[in-house]
């Protein structure tokens, strides 16, 4: 299927079209064939990508969420039919699985990273009361090496004040200066106040 052409008008409503779980792939097999360009999730284990995706598409329970970090073991694909696909990858760092389990998906991760030629930005989601870790620079390498253009998403905005939220911001853009695949731009977000929620739409529909 070819991705229509959308007007300005289209555009606009691109995240208020109806969404819907499509799969959760565990192998390369099971990634959905569709030229559909995506758009991927990534973070930290209990970063909120989950949450961020169900805020972006104004819906409660799309993506399940969880408080019990690396609850998400597959790449899950998200059909907002028939513009755009978002996609929820299994979080890096911390999580209650075996080591095993966590070696397969992060390699799932890297191959679907490194072929998948639909995919048009990756949101590298920080946490911004934490600001960037080794897993994240780590992340921003085979982008990077990928060639795959990535944006940051700062999130939990709203648990910090005004000035600690702009030295976050402000650390997080010295990091990615020199970075060839990252996006210029940081968004801080708030999935539970709706808080950088219509800047990175917009961000996103700026792709398509």
């Amino acid at each position: 299927m070819v991705n229509p052409v959308m007007s300005g008008a289209t555009k606009a409503l691109i995240f208020s079209q109806k969404c819907n779980f499509l799969i959760s792939a565990a192998s390369v097999d099971q990634f959905p064939e569709t030229k559909l360009p995506e758009i991927a999730f990534a973070g930290r284990s209990n970063v909120g990508k989950s949450s961020l995706i169900n805020a972006l598409t104004n819906r409660k329970n799309l993506a399940r969420t969880s408080n019990t970090p690396g609850r998400t073991q597959q790449i899950n694909f998200f059909e907002l039919k028939p513009y755009l696909m978002l996609v929820d990858l299994p979080g890096y760092g911390y999580a209650r699985a075996r080591k095993s389990v966590v070696d397969e998906w992060t390699e799932l991760v890297r191959v679907y990273i490194k072929g998948r030629a639909q995919l048009q930005r990756v949101c590298l989601l920080v946490d911004s009361r934490h600001g960037l870790k080794k897993s994240d620079t780590d992340t921003m390498d085979i982008l990077d090496s990928a060639g795959v253009n990535y944006q940051l998403v700062l999130t939990k905005s709203d648990k910090l004040k005004k000035g600690q939220l702009k030295l976050t911001i402000e650390e997080a853009l010295n990091k990615i200066s020199k970075r060839p695949a990252a996006h210029p731009e940081i968004v801080p977000t708030s999935s539970v106040k709706f808080e950088g929620i219509v800047l990175l739409r917009s961000c996103l529909k700026s792709l398509l």
